[in-house]
């Protein structure tokens, strides 16, 4: 392996605008890997990408494996539990379980996972909780086990989002709620696809309180106009639902279809129910093509194979103009959210960066 005086060259060369060599250093950094099972050198590599904003540092990060997965998910949590890295952390960690590596599993019993709720539960940057509302909406049909163990986190996350929606908190510019709130929307969807008769106690309990009636009528309700009957909710039960051995058959990819199923919304629904995202985004979004460019996640074809989780452009993301309705288109090239390397794939939503000028103010409350 390279000795650590040397670390520092080659990572001055990993961006060389040079193709070969940049191939060259790369192939020696993953060489380096497979031989030391130490977290040094994934250490180096996070704190670089999070320093330049990398790609090859984030292609090699992307792609690790085990044992270096225990690495990087360590280095991530501890980065998660720092204010100032919480964002550029949390982008990460989107572009990592977007790929879905084959450690995928692990992340349920990862102190990551609990790290990643608790900011969920208690941030205040809006940003940063959107963010994190991407990436856990991904992981869950990764890991449909941990509802057992985090049902309730999952929950009261929604419940504490959806209120934000309505009560629109002081000191935070309109489109990064316009953005939390689509969030919020695609958390709801996956809940409901994957625990319905657990949602759905819990919404009878949280929205029965008289201090909740007003988010319910004006923010859940219409996102319930937008779901079919669940299945479940006749055949199932609470207990069923949070069974592993109901997860056991079932691939990440057939965790996002049954989600699709249950959706009215032809951007959700799958092709078994004779939607065509793409033809559906076409006729309902005529909007300036998508920059596939713009960031590592945004590809023409989806992670998991189907039409239930296609990447799309910001016009994806939605405005709700008033209260008591879903969100709207947001197509203004202007109403961007994320800068780079902020920006976090979501198979629900995908964001955009920021006009320069506002990406250095993500809100706060």
């Amino acid at each position: 392996m390279a000795q650590p005086a040397n670390i520092g060259e080659l990572l001055s060369m990993l961006d060389s605008p040079t193709l070969g060599v940049r191939d060259d250093v790369t192939a020696i950094f993953k060489e380096n890997l497979n031989s030391d099972r130490g977290p040094m050198l994934v250490n180096t590599l996070v704190d670089y990408y999070l320093e330049t904003n990398s790609q090859p540092a984030l292609h090699i990060l992307t792609t690790l494996q085990e044992p270096h997965d225990k690495h990087l998910l360590d280095k991530i949590n501890e980065y998660v539990g720092k204010a100032a890295t919480r964002l550029s952390i949390l982008s990460l960690l989107g572009h990592v379980v977007r790929l879905q590596p084959s450690w995928k599993h692990k992340l349920s019993q990862a102190p990551l996972l609990p790290s990643l709720l608790k900011c969920l539960k208690m941030d205040t940057d809006v940003v940063v909780l959107t963010t994190g509302v991407l990436v856990l909406i991904t992981m869950l049909p990764m890991i449909p086990q941990s509802g057992k163990q985090h049902l309730l986190d999952f929950f009261d996350i929604f419940g504490r989002l959806s209120s934000w929606c309505l009560k629109k908190p002081g000191h935070v510019t309109e489109i990064y709620l316009v953005h939390l709130h689509a969030s919020v929307y695609a958390l709801f969807h996956r809940l409901y696809g994957m625990y319905p008769c657990n949602f759905v106690s819990f919404l009878r309990s949280h929205y029965s309180m008289k201090e909740n009636l007003e988010t319910f009528e004006e923010v859940v309700k219409p996102m319930m106009e937008h779901v079919r009957i669940h299945p479940e909710l006749v055949t199932g039960s609470k207990d069923h639902e949070l069974d592993p051995r109901r997860w056991k058959k079932l691939e990440t990819h057939d965790v996002v279809i049954e989600c699709a199923k249950i959706s009215l919304d032809p951007t959700e629904a799958s092709y078994e129910d004779g939607y065509s995202v793409s033809h559906q985004l076409s006729t309902r979004f005529p909007h300036r093509p998508a920059d596939v460019t713009a960031s590592p996640y945004v590809d023409t074809q989806n992670s998991y194979g189907s039409a239930t989780s296609t990447p799309c452009s910001s016009s994806r993301l939605t405005l709700l103009s008033t209260p008591g309705q879903l969100p709207q288109t947001l197509s203004s090239p202007s109403t961007r959210l994320l800068p780079e390397p902020t920006q976090v794939w979501c198979q629900a939503v995908c964001l955009s960066p920021l006009p320069s000028s506002e990406a250095d103010h993500p809100g706060q409350i």
